[in-house]
């Protein structure tokens, strides 16, 4: 059964003129994670769990000739009737129309989605509509979209236009680690810069009795510990995954860092919390030349800085940002092709920061001001780290 109305979980969970002390904490997850090597290949046998007859693939022309053709020529294989859809390449409510008017009618009970992070909100806002179930086949451990019952929306051009919530999670997500190993070291990167902020912003929302998570409700300690174990995982073994990335090697450093991107990250930011690093980063997409060149988790990456030199938390700040400028991550304001000195950019995206509504679990006032400030606290931080360490690995990564 189709459908165009909106999901309001706030409605749900916590609706308006609810005290603060009753509002619920209420933890959201995947029915099945499944990770390993080789697991795309199996999904014909998962799909079982889900008693699926006639699923659909939404995927790039790119991955239907790869991964996505790997998935297609498993289920046909099995004889099962496979309808293919092609993703454009933005999360757009155009792009998602398109497919909803292309797919409805022809009866599917399943719409698989094989891709990156945008590609994977798009098909879980058409699975919505279309009132069929989600299975989430990540072909990047770049961003923490797989595991969350949301989208992040951009218009047509990329630039941030809010997210929208589901009643379900994915069925499924099944992450293959041999794709990932395969992928770039650039986006293993990127989704430790996204990850990292888990805890960061969990920690915030938790501790502050009026934050409230994305779905309007207040955190959950598993959620948080998640978000916790995230962060150690990833100064532990950070570095040896991207290692192992950059080898072509599947090793259990990249396992548990594949887990912490998408897994912990995932559960946790959607039932911890987000706050000001998102807030940031995705005010970063208002600059076209950021957002054309700079990946999700490199913004968050300056995001989190940000919200941790807004916190005055120095040594927090210093800590992040030599993780991050050893495994290539953007550490300061040159190294997302912004200028110190260019005011309206500061402007424009301090602006968008207090526009988002997260960023306001923060446990004090956040104005344009407060913002700009953090960030140019935390790019002379990055800066001195950046000269420290040298940049590298960011040169590397960004093939500079």
């Amino acid at each position: 059964m189709t459908t165009t109305t909106p999901f309001n979980p706030g409605g749900v969970y916590a609706p308006v003129g609810m005290h603060n002390k009753a509002v619920p904490r209420v933890f959201i997850a995947p029915a099945r994670y499944i990770q390993g090597p080789g697991v795309i290949g199996e999904i014909p046998r998962y799909l079982s769990l889900v008693g699926s007859q006639r699923p659909a693939v939404l995927a790039s022309r790119r991955s239907q000739n790869e991964e996505g053709g790997r998935l297609i020529a498993a289920l046909r294989a099995m004889d099962v009737e496979v309808l293919v859809a092609t993703f454009g390449g933005e999360c757009s409510l155009e792009e998602i129309q398109v497919h909803c008017a292309a797919l409805q009618g022809e009866n599917i009970d399943v719409l698989l989605a094989v891709g990156g992070g945008k590609c994977v909100d798009a098909a879980k806002a058409i699975a919505y509509r279309l009132g069929v179930q989600v299975v989430i086949v990540p072909t990047l451990a770049s961003n923490d979209a797989p595991c969350s019952a949301l989208s992040v929306l951009y218009t047509a051009e990329g630039v941030t236009a809010g997210f929208e919530s589901y009643p379900l999670s994915p069925a499924m997500v099944v992450v293959d680690t041999e794709i990932i190993a395969q992928a770039a070291e650039r986006y293993l990167a990127a989704g430790m810069g996204d990850a990292m902020a888990t805890w960061y912003e969990a920690k915030v929302c938790i501790d502050n009795v009026d934050a409230r998570t994305p779905i309007g409700a207040r955190p959950t300690l598993a959620a948080c510990a998640m978000g916790e174990t995230c962060a150690h995982t990833l100064y532990e073994h950070g570095l040896a995954a991207s290692d192992a990335v950059r080898r072509s090697v599947i090793d259990d450093a990249l396992e548990r860092v594949v887990e912490a991107n998408t897994l912990l990250s995932g559960l946790g930011f959607e039932s911890g919390g987000i706050a000001a690093a998102h807030g940031v980063a995705q005010s970063y997409t208002n600059l076209p030349h950021v957002h054309a060149g700079y990946l999700h988790g490199e913004m968050v990456a300056m995001g989190l800085l940000t919200q941790l030199a807004m916190e005055g938390n120095v040594d927090e700040t210093r800590k992040a940002a030599e993780f991050f400028s050893r495994i290539g991550l953007p550490v300061c304001l040159e190294q997302l092709s912004v200028e110190r000195s260019d005011t309206v950019s500061l402007e424009v995206v301090s602006a968008a920061a207090v526009d988002f509504p997260l960023t306001h679990n923060m446990p004090f006032t956040v104005t344009p001001d407060v913002v700009k400030q953090a960030i140019l606290d935390a790019d002379s931080i990055g800066t001195r780290v950046a000269v420290d360490l040298g940049d590298l690995a960011y040169r590397r990564l960004q093939g500079l």
